[in-house]
Parts: structure tokens; sequence; C-alpha cells
């Protein structure tokens, strides 16, 4: 029977729809992809989005103000920050002077509007909320799970999964929800309909679902953000999903239950509840203070920012012998700057670290299809590794025997079984592990191939397309490193968390080697020879990787064509990257805890116990798109991520095109992850690493069960005594005409509205090469001694 639905309950499915629009989504561990925790509030300014956000989770979305007070002691904020912050937030009507004073001022934290399980708490002194959370995530690990169960559940909808499993559950009525698996039964076989049905009993109005449906997404915690990134992976692929609302109404059927069993206690309270949720979201005084602060402190490191790429430093104007193109992650910043400092004549590049390439790649001897490529576009090649010299049949039966076993000593029947047989025989595994014996392996494959029938023409039109993205239409060296970059960590669930964001979470040594081997193929070198780009026949293309935990550079001299005239320069290259392994370890080796010294820095990747590894992109703090000689030379302390970008190449600004839309977002769901999992951990963040357990092979938990985690962990922002990441929006750096810029915001409103409500804070780089001109929003621009150009007049 087809259900019809009136109005009041259609626009109670809208109010469910934007409900699910504001939750970020969440990847699973295995590749783990860093996702801004505010694209759902990316519409609006920070001001609002905490007036939202403290409805409906209680959390803060800004740092305390004594982070700021201290910024404005050590003298890291000045007179003119504050100014300029004030000016960003014009509905507060307060002085420098009141907004110095309002750092030391008491603030409470913000307090979230109950729920009818916090009702119901109060007045049974049973911790309904936990054990609402317990038990969806009880069920929900077992249809998400990604391998670790023994006995997997079978793929259905949300909705029908869960009502089939609540049906049968009788632990709500243990508890005291009599008649609970009689209600779940008695519900439609449409999520819709019990959803609409559920509202209609709880009073719920069009104007109160959307504020309160995502209070309740919201204490679904990791879980919402899990289905929230099923319909982001669907809808890239043009399909439909639903599991959000689906778990959305699992949520509410738990509270029209709690509301049926104890409406003569908390009816009252609830009206006053709705009443509050129907009010609309208005930032309060705090709020507005709040934001002009951060704001403040954004000023401040954008004006870092500035007197370091005004230093002088010395140019030359000598062609390079090699070049070496890292990605764009700021881990890279320090070892290119020590790379170039070897005196071995080497420019080095930036360039989002997959390399153009966005492949959907099978690993040797493996059963699991990876994304290699941005998240935030479908993959545009199929790739394979394999070994012409030997079978992969041997690995791939010992693969699936270790997986069979690992799932064995985890499923919840046969674990103990596991613990009490062969315990003991673990013994030696974890004295070696304990001493640190076991070296992680990082990007052992054998060559990779682009699968299928890719015609010559559709290489040579993919080998253009990386190379002018690139800036590298001519003037290439003898020699060009293309290294991809991963972390060799053992026993971290969220290993996936420290590899190449621009890769879905994994290595960049397979996009590296593909691009290597395409661009070494005389065929396509021919081809590209009649488009236009000048590649020298004596040019090699060498793939490498760049461990960022240890900072060894791996290169894959097998791929290499032979008979190669480069291997004086490659033996040079080596020689450097080695010089510039040791620098860059002796500068990070002081912001690691217990890291006294740069060789202690190799030890993290064989200590299993280790919390900390390394800090990952933690201090994020700018992105710059320029030619290398506007950041060489500079010391950006890691903070910034490097795109080389020479406006003057780009006649119909399609590569700045594809830079602001592809990996300045990509930079900033980094940089707001960092942020996020820095000012609202508990909302935001993954918690405690020592208390994790991994849950389905999916994601973590504390403790043995509740609401999954999503985020950073806390050790991944804070060292134990304070924050390693500094939680400012992120300062976008370009070296183009403003028109070009402003031409293309209005051509991708997701984009501008980032920038528009201050999410992102864009500049101009002008001649002379500090930041000439901040992006004011709609459009507008002003210069940064303060005067407004006409609209119709373009960057220097």
């Amino acid at each position: 029977m087809v259900e019809r639905f009136s109005g009041p309950a259609l626009e109670i499915m809208a109010g469910a729809k934007t409900a699910a629009s504001h939750i970020p989504p969440l990847w699973a561990l295995d590749a783990t992809v860093a996702v801004n925790p505010y694209v759902g509030q990316a519409g609006e300014p920070l001001q609002v989005a905490a007036a939202r956000l403290a409805r409906v989770a209680g959390v803060r979305t800004v740092a305390e103000r004594a982070h700021f007070k201290a910024k404005y002691d050590a003298h890291e904020l000045s007179l003119g920050d504050l100014e300029a912050s004030l000016a960003e937030v014009p509905e507060l009507t307060m002085s420098v002077d009141e907004l110095i004073a309002a750092m030391s001022a008491e603030v409470a934290a913000p307090e979230t509007l109950p729920t009818i399980a916090d009702l119901a708490e109060e007045v049974s002194d049973i911790n309904w909320p936990d054990f609402v959370a317990e038990r969806i995530g009880h069920w929900a690990a077992g249809h998400y799970d990604a391998g670790q169960a023994l006995w997997p559940a079978p793929k259905t909808r949300v909705w029908l999964a869960w009502r089939s499993f609540a049906q049968r559950d009788l632990t709500p009525e243990i508890f005291g929800l009599t008649g609970f698996a009689s209600r779940v039964a008695s519900m439609s076989m449409s999520a819709r309909g019990a959803l609409t049905k559920c509202a209609e009993d709880m009073g719920i109005t069009a104007e109160v679902s959307e504020s309160y449906f995502h209070t309740l997404l919201m204490r679904l915690g990791g879980w919402a953000q899990l289905a929230s990134g099923e319909a982001f992976r669907a809808n890239l692929k043009g399909e439909g999903n639903n599991d959000i609302t689906d778990l959305l109404t699992a949520k509410l059927v738990f509270e029209a239950a709690l509301l049926a069993r104890y409406e003569n206690q908390i009816g009252a309270r609830w009206k006053e509840v709705l009443e509050a949720h129907a009010q609309p979201i208005v930032p309060s005084q705090d709020d507005l203070i709040d934001a002009a602060l951060q704001a403040a402190a954004d000023h401040a490191s954008a004006r870092k920012l500035d007197e370091t790429l005004c230093q002088t430093v010395p140019e030359t104007d000598v062609a390079p012998d090699i070049q070496a193109a890292f990605c764009i992650d700021v881990r890279s910043e320090v070892f290119r700057r020590a790379l170039e400092a070897t005196g071995t004549n080497i420019e080095t590049i930036g360039f989002a670290g997959f390399f153009g390439i966005a492949a959907a790649h099978n690993g040797f001897a493996s059963d699991v299809t990876e994304t290699r490529g941005p998240v935030l576009i479908n993959t545009g090649a199929d790739t394979v590794a394999t070994d012409p010299d030997a079978t992969d049949t041997l690995t791939r039966v010992a693969r699936r025997v270790t997986r069979a076993w690992g799932r064995f000593r985890l499923a919840a029947v046969s674990s103990f079984a596991f613990v009490e047989a062969t315990g003991p025989l673990y013994l030696g595994k974890l004295i070696r592990d304990s001493l640190a014996q076991r070296k992680p392996s990082l990007g052992t494959d054998p060559a990779p191939a682009l699968a299928g029938d890719v015609s010559l023409e559709d290489r040579i039109t993919m080998a253009a397309g990386i190379l002018s993205a690139m800036s590298l239409k001519s003037g290439l060296a003898k020699l060009v490193l293309l290294a991809g970059h991963g972390a060799g960590v053992v026993n971290n669930p969220h290993a996936s968390a420290l590899q190449c964001g621009a890769c879905g979470g994994h290595a960049g040594d397979v996009n590296a080697r593909l691009v290597a081997l395409l661009l070494n193929d005389p065929d396509v070198r021919a081809g590209l020879a009649d488009k236009g780009l000048d590649v020298p026949a004596d040019t090699l293309f060498v793939a490498g990787l760049h461990d960022t935990v240890t900072d060894e550079v791996t290169l894959y001299e097998a791929d290499l064509p032979s008979g190669h005239a480069q291997k004086d320069t490659l033996a040079s290259l080596k020689t450097a990257l080695r010089q510039a392994a040791k620098v860059t370890r002796a500068e990070r080796a002081p912001r690691l805890p217990r890291a006294k010294t740069a060789d202690a820095v190799m030890e993290r990747a064989k200590n299993w116990s280790e919390t900390r590894p390394e800090w990952g992109l933690a201090g994020c703090s700018a992105f710059i798109a320029a030619p290398r000689a506007r950041t060489a030379g500079r010391n950006l302390e890691g903070r910034s991520f490097l795109h080389n970008y020479t406006w003057q190449e780009d006649t119909e600004f399609g590569v700045l095109e594809l830079i602001l839309t592809a990996p300045v977002v990509v930079a900033s769901w980094i940089s707001l992850q960092y942020y996020g999992s820095s000012v609202a951990p508990d909302a935001f963040g993954a918690g405690n690493k020592l208390l994790h357990n991994v849950t389905g092979g999916i994601g973590v938990i504390e403790g043995n069960g509740g609401v999954l985690r999503g985020g950073l962990p806390w050790q991944s922002v804070h060292d134990g005594d304070k924050f390693m990441h500094d939680p400012v929006r992120l300062s976008v750096a370009v070296e183009a005409p403003r028109e070009a810029i402003t031409d293309i915001l209005k051509r991708h409103p997701g984009v501008a509205e980032l920038f528009d409500n201050g999410w992102l804070k864009l500049f101009v780089i002008g001649e002379a090469g500090g930041l000439a001109w901040r992006y004011t929003g709609k459009g507008q621009w002003t210069s940064m001694d303060g005067h407004t150009p006409p609209a119709n007049i373009a960057a220097e």
C-alpha cells in the first residue's frame, strides 16, 4: 500500500531532511578522510552557527576566553587585530577596551535543550540518554560492520533493519519501557510513515522539527555522521540514500515511547522545550564576542603570514638540475625547505598529492578497491598493482587467512576462547612489539598500472592536464621527482588520518608511480610535443614516497626505464634527500613529546604504544597558491599548504578554478576538522586514544558501547599541557587577479559561502609578495592598507 502524506507531514519530513544536512559525513577507519564538522553550517556566519550548536548540542564553537587572553598577554593579538575583528562583527557594539575586558569574563558553558530522554532521566533516575545511545550503537555496529563481525548482518535499509532488530530486543522492556517491542512491530514499514507518526504523537510541528531533529542527530554522534557519509558518497554517484533520516526515525521511536511512559511527569516541561525549539536562531551577546575574538585571532594569523611572505630572500635565475614535486600537505613544507637548502640546485613544487589521477585502485593480492583520490570527486581511472614475475595467489590466500583469523579472535563468540587457548603464544609478539622491533610496511606493492583499455590519446590528454595543472608546461629539469606521502605507523586505529588526504586517506605512492610511468612513456612524450608541451627527451620522472613519521623518502627506481641517462643526477638526489631528512627531523623533534633528539623521531614509527607518532597536520593555518619564488627560503613553520600556481600561464583561469574548488576545499575540511576537534572535542573529536575500542572495523567508541566518535583523537591536537593546533580559520592567499577569483566564486556558490561567511579567509598576494587585498564577502575586496577599490578593477 502506498502511503499518502498531508501538507504538515511533508513539512515534518522536510525538517528532517534539513536537520540531516547539518550533520557532517564520516569515513571508516581504513580510509579516514578529514571532514569539516561545520559543513552543514557553511551557509551562516560563525556567530549564528555558535547559537545553533549551543542549542542543539551544548558545545562551544570557539576556544575558551582564556585562550584569547593568553594570546593577548603574549602580544600575539594586537590592538589592530582587535579593531579589525570588531569591523567583521558589526552587530557587536563594543569598544576595543571592552572586548579586551571580555577576555577575562566568566562565561557559562552552552547548555543544550533537553531531549525527552533527558527529561525522563530526571524523573526516573534511569540514565535513559545513555541507554538509548547504547541500544542504537549496539545495533549500528553490526549493521555497518566492515569485516570485524564473524556473522555479518544482512544489508537492507536502515529503518527496516533496525525495526526488525528492535521488535525482538527485550532490553528496553527489562529497563522499564513496557511494550516497546510491540510498539515497534506496529509501526509502518516506511521510515517516513513512522517518523511522521512519532512526530504527531509528540506534538512536533514543522516549526520545531528541524531544530529538534538536529538535536537528536547530534546525540547520535558518529553514527549519524557515518550515515551522512553514506549519503555523501551516494550523492557523488547520483544515487539516493536515506540512512541518516532512517536512523533519526529509530531515535525518535525511543523518544515517543519515553514520552508515552512518563508523560504525566514531563508533559509540561516537554511543551516548554517545543516552544524553545520553535524560536529563531539568534546569536547572544557572548556569541558575538566570541566571534569577534576568533576573528582577531584569524587576523593575527594572517598578519604573521604577511610578515613572512614580505621577507627578502636571495633569488636565483639558475635553472634547476632537479625538480621535486611534493603534496601541498603542510608536512611537506618543512621537508621542501630543507631539500632546497642542501645546495644541490633543487626546485620544489607543490601539488595535490593524488597528482591529477583519482584512481579506484586494487592493491597487489587485494580484494578491496581503494579510492586513491579526493573524496569530493568521483574516481576517473581504474588501476591495479600486479607482479609479472610472480603470481599473487599465495599472497591473496595468506591475506584471506589472516583476515579470517583476525575476525575469529575479535568476534563476540570466539574471542574468550581465543584468549584462553592462544594467549600465552602471543607473549613473544608482545615482547617484540614492546621493544619496537616491527617496522611498518608502507608503499611496498609492485608497480601499479592503468586497468582496462586506455587509449594512447586518453593517456596523452591525462599527462597534458597533469603538467599544465602543475605549471610544468616548460622548463623541466633533467630529473623530476614526484613524491607522494604516507605515514608508517603500527597499532594505530587512526593511521589513515595521517596518510594523504588527497588520496582518500591512503599513502600517495600509487598516484606518484602512475604519473611517473605515464610521463616516462615514449609514446605519451611524443603526443605531448604535438600539444605544445616541451618535455626534453632526457628528462626523467621518478616516483617516491615521503614517510612523514621518519622523513625518509623511498625512490621507486625499479619503475624507471632501463638505460636512462640520469644516473648521476639520481645519485645527487638521493644524497640531498638524506640530508634534508636529517634537517627535517631535527626541526620536528622539539615539538614531539619525549623526542629529545632527531634520532628519537625514527623510533616512533615502530613503537606500538606511541599515541603521537607525529603531529599530522596540526597547526595548519594557511593555503598559498603562487609561484614557489613567493615562499622559497621563508620559514612557514610547517603550517602552510603550498600549491604552485603561475596565473600568467593560466590564460583562461581553468587551473585557478580547479585550485579554488578542489584543493582549497580539501584544505578547508582538514583545517576545520582540526579546529573542531580542538574547540569542541566532545562533539567533533574522537576522544581519548587510551580508552578507544574499535567497533565494526569502522570507527572507535570510548569504553564498551554507545556513541561512535568521529573527528580526531585528543592526542592529535593536544600534547597533555597545551594545544598543538592553534584553532584559527584558514587564510587562503592566492596570486591572481581579483576579478578572476571573483568570477570563479560567482560560478561556485558552495565555495563562495565558505568565504562569504568567514569560514575561510581569502587574500590576494601583490607584486611585493605580501598580502595586498582581503576579500570581505559578496564579491567585495579591501586593500590591506584600508582602501576599497572599485568593483571592476582587477588585482595586480
